[in-house]
C-alpha cells in the first residue's frame, strides 16, 4: 500500500466491487458512453476474484473515498518471450486531477511490471482524450501509431466461432451443436 499525505492506493478486495462498479460508470460517463456500461457486481466478483480472475485493480483513495482506479491484466509478447501488463483503464476522478494520483496509478503499475518481469505496459487512449495523451506523453510513452486496434464484440466472436475452419467441407462449418444436429439429420 502507498500512503502520500492522505492518499493511498491498494489492491482491491471482493468487498471493493461496488466501488469498482461505480468507478466504471463515472469512467463511462467521462468517455462519453454512460449507458454502455453493462458490468453487475456478481459479473466483476467472478472475472476479478472468482477461480480464474482475467484482470487486477488497483483502487486509489483520498482519506476513505475513491478517487480513481486502475484495471490490468497481462499479454504476452512472442518478440520479448516474455509477459507484458496491459493496462485497461486508468481513471481519476476528473474533479480529483492534478493532484499526482494518475502518475501514482502509473508509478505501481510500472513497479508491478518490473516486479513480475513484464518487458512492456500498453495501453489505449481515446484520440480525443488531449488532455491523456499529453498525461502519457509527458511520462515517456509513446504512441504506436502503425498499430490499429481491432474488436470483435460477443456477437462477432460468435459469428467468427460458428464460420468453421479452414479445410471443412461447407456443410461441416457451423457450431459444434449445429454440425453435431446436422450428422443426426443425415443418419436419418
Amino acid at each position: 500500500m502507498k500512503t502520500i499525505e492522505n492518499f493511498q492506493i491498494r489492491p482491491a478486495h471482493v468487498e471493493d466491487v461496488p466501488v469498482i462498479l461505480q468507478l466504471i460508470r463515472d469512467l463511462a460517463t467521462y468517455e462519453r458512453a454512460p449507458n454502455d456500461v453493462t458490468a453487475t457486481e456478481e459479473q466483476l466478483v467472478d472475472v476479478l476474484f472468482g477461480e480464474r480472475p482475467a484482470a487486477e485493480v488497483l483502487l486509489a483513495f483520498e482519506g476513505r473515498a475513491p478517487v480513481g482506479f486502475a484495471v490490468f491484466f497481462y499479454n504476452f509478447s512472442t518478440w520479448l518471450a516474455r509477459p507484458g501488463l496491459y493496462l485497461e483503464d486508468l481513471f481519476v476522478k476528473p474533479e480529483k486531477r492534478g493532484k499526482g494520483y494518475g502518475r501514482a496509478l502509473l508509478i505501481e503499475l510500472a513497479e508491478i511490471a518490473r516486479n513480475r518481469g513484464c518487458g512492456r505496459m500498453e495501453w489505449a487512449v481515446l484520440d480525443w482524450n488531449e488532455p491523456a495523451i499529453k498525461f502519457y506523453r509527458a511520462l515517456g510513452a509513446k504512441p504506436m501509431h502503425e498499430w490499429t486496434v481491432f474488436r470483435l464484440t460477443r456477437d462477432g466472436i460468435a459469428s467468427l466461432a460458428d464460420s468453421g475452419r479452414v479445410g471443412q467441407p461447407a456443410s461441416a462449418k457451423g457450431s459444434s451443436a449445429a454440425r453435431l444436429a446436422s450428422l443426426a439429420r443425415r443418419k436419418k
